[in-house]
């Protein structure tokens, strides 16, 4: 079993596609990562060789920031605008769209479910 940056990596997919379940490498990189420690893209994750795996690991520490780091450096960038208070800053404290995106209709993802208005039960009354 192939174990890259604390990930499993699928043993029946083809080298560069099981790469892609790595955060942070998608199929271009995958595909730069194979060429670059010299294996072929088509191999099977379970035919490949313990020193296949050992260049795979080391050529993605050397080139790519992964997983946590990757993960760690998104959080901070955001944080660092909602400080300076810039208009990304404010949209991402909002819980609102940052890139410009239409609101009045839409946006569902960001805002969340619609709130509901004027939907409440009576009480029965006990007897």
């Amino acid at each position: 079993m192939a174990r890259i940056a604390g990930v499993d990596l699928p043993r029946e997919k083809h080298v560069d596609i099981a790469l892609t379940y790595i955060y942070g490498i998608g199929l271009s990189r995958a595909r730069k990562t194979c060429e670059g420690a010299g294996i072929t893209p088509e191999t099977k994750v379970r035919d490949l060789t313990d020193e296949e795996i050992v260049r795979l690991r080391e050529f993605i520490d050397r080139n790519y920031q992964i997983e946590g780091d990757l993960h760690r450096e998104r959080s901070q960038n955001i944080k660092r605008l909602m400080e300076i208070g810039c208009y990304r800053g404010l949209r991402h404290r909002r819980g609102l769209p940052v890139r410009g995106q239409r609101t009045h209709t839409n946006a569902r993802t960001r805002k969340g479910p619609r709130p509901q208005v004027g939907i409440k039960k009576k009480k029965r009354q006990a007897q």
